[in-house]
């Protein structure tokens, strides 16, 4: 067998070869959590030189297996290793808390070289690069407790590094990155006879969906109101029954409010000193609706026309809004997707908003992602309809895992990536992922592009043609926080100043729109970037929560000031403006919230606490906490905070300093009547939840400039022959904000529809 097929087969497994192990990651040991720097430095690539030449140090050490613990990714890792007189025998990692299929896939790699070389000099993982640095850190120390005889020759110990002979192959389709989008595409080509070929730059699949929430937004019909059988408290799906979901508070209001919408042109004009007021759909609803928007708004005005006339005669006779099936529906979404991404630009002078076409697309596709994975084994919660951070609406999906064969896998990875990849192999063995392959440029014939050049992690050339069609998923670029700020024309640019971080994955720095731009493609909306409200201050990694359950705390004045169920631009905006200064993070919040309120998302913290990230306390130890952390607020404050808040949900007032369009929960106590009615005279505060919080980048709603089909278009607005783009790489879908639980949506319902374009392109 060729070197070359050898090579690739045992890429594809992810298997670590020891002739093969040159990474282009950089070499450093791990920093402390607090002073981790942007992760896309980080993930910066070294150039490779030709055949670079092992180091090799003799050492001895002082035979016995030694624990010793690093900082990780996400918290403490404990490894493991075993030493003779003059080596590592074995490593083992004893206690981790890295992202699975994210940090882990380095454990193997890295331990492997490590041995081989005797010492920690290879390189990182791509992808999990600040897990590889903390691994070899940890294997350092072990090492100094073993007496190892020269410490900096064990850093420098590594393995030589030979390219192997080029690789040269042709599928019918290729799909550039492996994100929810690169596979969503990928299989729906392979379910159309295809033979596939999935480049993939991390060392594992999986991209940024690994690391967000993993809920998607789409209506569940059996879940919510229907005009059909309006009493109903029952829906059924496939066969099961399911009880359907009741309102959050305020969601008639917002439903009002869309009913009184303006139905004139929308009005772009700004008069001088004029504010817009991004979140304010009372305001927003004033200046009318873009043309290709009317239909919609006429529909849903009908929609929620039937369900008011049902839901008020009710409200009316004493019952609460939260006693109320939920109303929710296609146009509700497409609706809400499109006001809540209307934004005029930084200097004012222009508005961006979604296209309807693309909008209307995902949104009515995203009804067929639960059938379609579930016909591949992936498993969801079926009977709610939730909320997080910046979604507007009770609409989003939980995921639960997949079952393959029998066997039962829960998490992210096992719903939108292990069944969809077992489908895809399963349906023709030729199909192939390359994985740590870093595709460099779009190859062109004829006008018409054919494949695609790169590199793989050892310096590896290869070239894969595709006959039919190559697909971009190659996501944003929220990790190039130099190209987020040289884009930049929404946010104010001192904001991005400072240690500004990002909850992307290091390989996210835009590397398919600069591929896609050297062809001639045209890019839209590139100067918008979404901040992620509530991520960690120390590495900008997303916190996981919403909205409806918590308020925000300034760190300037002890008070609340925004409504926490806004948008993520608003929410962001908010900190910037009140927030403080911490380690150089800007805009750093406190969020409060009762300790029994459950977080969404995969969160890794319960109620214990965790260095300036989460604490839980009492009222009463809030002073001293605030003391230690030198942050200047007091216990009184909160507590204030707390109680006119919860006056507010309890019915006892009628006004909020800072109102909120929609709220679940109190963050005290409080009993309720026989008709679900607070009981303000039981009412308490018990134990909170205190975590400090900040935005980071997120989502970078522009890219390719791509026609309904995918298709990505020219400057003169003509498709490219042969090229297609789906996912976050694109432009025009979200406008200036994208709803929360958007993307995944978005993703999947765009990567199937660029493969069935380029079926369709080629018959």
């Amino acid at each position: 067998m060729k070197k070359s097929k050898l090579l690739a087969i045992m890429l594809i497994a992810g298997l670590s070869i020891t002739a093969c192990q040159k990474e282009a990651d950089k070499k450093e040991e791990p920093k402390e959590e607090a002073k981790v720097e942007d992760k896309a430095e980080e993930g910066k690539e070294e150039g490779k030189e030709e055949g670079e030449k092992a180091q090799t140090t003799e050492l001895t050490f002082k035979p016995g297996t030694y624990e010793a613990e690093s900082p990780g990714y996400n918290g403490p890792m404990k490894v493991s290793v075993k030493f003779s007189e003059n080596k590592i025998e074995d490593i083992e990692v004893v206690e981790n808390v890295e992202t699975d299929h994210v940090g882990t896939p380095a454990f193997d790699i890295v331990k492997a070289d490590v041995i081989a070389a005797n010492g920690t000099g290879v390189d990182n993982v791509s992808g999990a690069t600040i897990t590889s640095a903390a691994f070899k850190s940890a294997i350092n120390k072990a090492a100094e407790e073993a007496e190892v005889s020269d410490l900096e020759g064990f850093k420098k110990n590594t393995i030589e590094v030979k390219p192997q002979e080029a690789i040269e192959e042709t599928y019918d389709v290729v799909v550039v990155g492996a994100g929810g989008a690169g596979v969503s595409a990928a299989v729906e080509a392979a379910q159309a006879g295809n033979k596939v070929a999935i480049v993939e730059k991390n060392v594992e699949i999986g991209g940024n969906t690994l690391v967000s929430g993993g809920q998607y937004q789409s209506v569940m019909p059996y879940l919510v109101w229907d005009k059909e059988n309006p009493d109903a408290t029952e829906g059924e799906h496939n066969g099961e029954k399911f009880e359907k979901v009741k309102s959050d508070n305020g969601r008639i209001h917002t439903l009002e409010t869309i009913y009184n919408w303006s139905e004139e042109p929308f009005d772009e004009k700004l008069s001088d000193g004029e504010e817009f007021v991004i979140g304010d759909i009372e305001a927003l609803s004033k200046r009318g609706v873009h043309e290709e928007y009317l239909p919609v708004l006429k529909a849903l005005k009908e929609e929620i026309k039937a369900y008011l006339d049902w839901a008020k005669p009710q409200l009316e006779a004493g019952k609460q809004e939260t006693d109320l099936t939920l109303f929710s529906t296609i146009n509700l979404h497409i609706f809400q997707t499109y006001y809540g991404g209307i934004r005029p630009n930084f200097e004012r002078t222009a508005w961006v908003y979604g296209n309807e076409g693309l909008v209307s697309q995902f949104i009515k596709e995203g009804q067929e992602i639960k059938p379609w994975l579930n016909e591949m084994g992936s498993k969801f919660d079926d009977s709610t309809q939730r909320t997080l951070i910046g979604c507007l609406w009770q609409r989003e999906n939980q995921f639960i895992g997949s079952e393959i064969d029998g066997q039962m896998e829960e998490g992210r990875w096992a719903t939108y990536f292990r069944a969809p990849i077992h489908k895809f192999e399963e349906l023709n063995k030729e199909n192939k992922i390359y994985r740590r392959a870093d595709a460099k440029k779009l190859i062109e014939e004829d006008g018409k592009v054919v494949g695609v050049e790169g590199e793989l992690f050892d310096g590896t050339p290869f070239t894969l043609k595709a006959n039919k069609g190559v697909i971009l998923a190659t996501g944003g670029y929220a990790a190039n926080i130099e190209m987020v700020k040289e884009t930049n024309e929404y946010w104010d640019p001192e904001a991005l100043e400072g240690s500004l971080k990002t909850t992307n994955r290091n390989s996210l720095m835009g590397d398919g729109i600069r591929m896609g731009k050297e062809v001639g493609a045209d890019t839209t909306g590139e100067g918008f970037t979404q901040m992620m409200p509530i991520s960690w201050i120390q590495d900008g990694n997303l916190a996981f929560g919403g909205g409806e359950d918590v308020i925000y705390i300034s760190p300037k004045t002890g008070k609340r000031y925004v409504d926490e169920s806004a948008e993520r631009d608003v929410l962001s905006k908010g900190a910037f403006e009140n927030g403080i200064e911490i380690n150089g993070t800007k805009g750093v919040f406190v969020e409060v919230g009762n300790v029994e309120s459950p977080i969404p998302g995969p969160y890794p913290y319960k109620d214990e606490d965790v260095n300036l990230r989460q604490y839980v306390r009492e009222i009463s130890e809030l002073d001293g906490l605030f003391k230690e952390l030198k942050i200047d607020l007091t216990g009184k404050q909160i507590e204030d905070a707390i109680k006119e808040y919860d006056s507010y949900v309890m019915g006892q007032t009628d006004h909020l300093d800072v109102s909120k369009e929609s709220y679940r929960s109190l963050i005290g106590v409080a009993e309720k009547d026989e008709n679900g009615k607070y009981k303000p005279e039981t009412y308490k505060i018990g134990k909170i939840r205190v975590r400090f919080l900040a935005p980071s980048t997120h989502h970078t709603m522009g890219g390719l400039k791509v026609d309904d089909h995918r298709r990505v278009l020219n400057k003169e607005g003509k498709p490219i022959s042969g090229l297609y783009a789906a996912g976050e790489v694109t432009g025009g879908i979200h406008g200036g904000n994208r709803l929360g639980g958007n993307a995944i949506t978005e993703i999947i319902a765009s990567g199937r529809t660029a493969a069935k374009t380029v079926e369709e392109d080629n018959k």
